[in-house]
């Protein structure tokens, strides 16, 4: 009985191997048609900059009005870089709110700073303190959201950074009425030359978005992702604001299902968001990814556990361990190998990050991802910042 049950475990190893195989090798195609489409977007970026300019003949295209929303907590690295990017856009219309929930937050300082650049397109918010929202980002929100004129809310995490054609990117998405929300991609950049940012950032580029890309490939999107939620405020107005999002632990992936509820769609903007990734250490890395790992378990349970496939190589190595005859599995950890290394590639190209990690990190950012991917399935709170949330509650 015991060499059936190994037999078994070591087959489903091995066809997983070969799923995964596939799986690398579509999300390489993915990964090479998002690169040229937002090529093609920076390029149509680049004349509608010309023509706002003068030197040609001046767009028709109605543009909307933006508010940007920056919910800010402490003082991470890279946050004036970060925050900077975000006021610095090559956009005609747009304000940017940057706000803390409570004025004691160190984060304050730097949010003043940034803002003193940028008086006529800023205003900075520090709350009084009190969470009139269980989810932290959201009771940032909550005394900021006043100060919104926009016709669309762009929000985004603190830790994001883009360059001056991002809101024309964003607002491009947004030119099918049917769209009631828009959201990026977003690649990783370590915050310093550290193992456990290094891997942060890799888990952004090489599993976080090729994953998403191929999802948005198989399926329409019906979620957005923290990196960027764009909406317009008539359909924010429309879902509940703030309140619907408030106990929500993930309150991207609720947007999304709210809007596409009521009959809009969520669209993928053709840009790359840049999430700049500090991590104190091994321990919080782990922490961190689990956190997501169970959220993500939370709201959408069967697509969490496909992303096994997302791991060929330990997979392999299971299934080359398991075995009696190990050709095949031998032949499988040597395709898989190759098809992740490929896959490395095409992620760090197609998303154009500025540093590509050594491919020797790739394994051992693959084990500690299966690891995590597993820990997912056990247990149910997660540690975010300072406090310990239930994902199976509202919080």
């Amino acid at each position: 009985m015991r060499a059936d049950r190994r037999r078994v475990a070591a087959a489903l190893a091995l066809g997983a191997t070969f799923a995964g195989i596939g799986y690398a090798a579509f999300a390489i195609v993915r990964l090479r048609a998002f690169g040229r489409r937002t090529m093609v977007q920076a390029e149509h970026s680049a004349r509608v900059r010309t023509e706002r300019s003068g030197t040609s003949v001046p767009t028709t295209r109605s543009r909307h009005r933006v508010t940007v929303l920056k919910p800010v907590r402490g003082a991470e690295p890279g946050l004036a870089e970060n925050l900077h990017s975000f006021c610095a856009q090559d956009y005609p219309d747009f304000h940017v709110v940057l706000g803390v929930l409570s004025p004691d937050d160190e984060a304050l300082d730097v949010i003043q700073r940034v803002a003193a650049e940028f008086p006529d397109r800023t205003t900075v918010v520090a709350g009084d303190g009190v969470a009139r929202f269980r989810n932290p980002k959201i009771a940032t929100l909550a005394p900021m959201i006043a100060h919104a004129t926009g016709e669309i809310l762009v929000i985004a995490d603190s830790d994001m950074r883009v360059t001056p054609v991002y809101l024309d990117a964003v607002v491009e998405a947004f030119a099918d009425e049917r769209v009631g929300a828009v959201t990026c991609i977003y690649c990783g950049e370590p915050a310093a030359d550290d193992v456990p940012s290094t891997l942060g950032a890799m888990w952004i580029t090489e599993q976080f978005a090729p994953a998403a890309l191929v999802a948005a490939a198989v399926e329409p999107m019906t979620y957005c992702f923290g990196g960027t939620m764009a909406v317009r405020a008539s359909v924010f107005a429309e879902i509940g604001g703030l309140a619907a999002l408030g106990n929500q632990l993930a309150d991207d992936a609720t947007l999304g299902r709210l809007v596409t509820e009521r009959g809009y769609g969520v669209a993928l903007a053709n840009y790359v968001v840049t999430n700049v990734v500090s991590e104190s250490g091994l321990r919080g890395l782990l922490q961190h990814e689990l956190r997501w790992a169970r959220t993500i378990r939370s709201v959408r349970p069967l697509s969490y556990a496909g992303l096994i496939v997302t791991f060929p190589v330990p997979l392999a190595a299971l299934a080359l361990a398991l075995a009696r005859r190990r050709r095949t599995p031998a032949f499988a950890l040597v395709a898989s190998v190759l098809a992740r290394l490929a896959l490395h590639a095409a992620a760090h190209r197609a998303l154009a990050t500025r540093r590509r990690p050594r491919a020797v990190l790739t394994l051992l950012r693959d084990v500690l991802g299966m690891a995590t991917w597993c820990a997912g399935f056990c247990g149910r709170t997660v540690l975010w910042r300072d406090q310990r949330l239930d994902v199976r509650q509202k919080l």
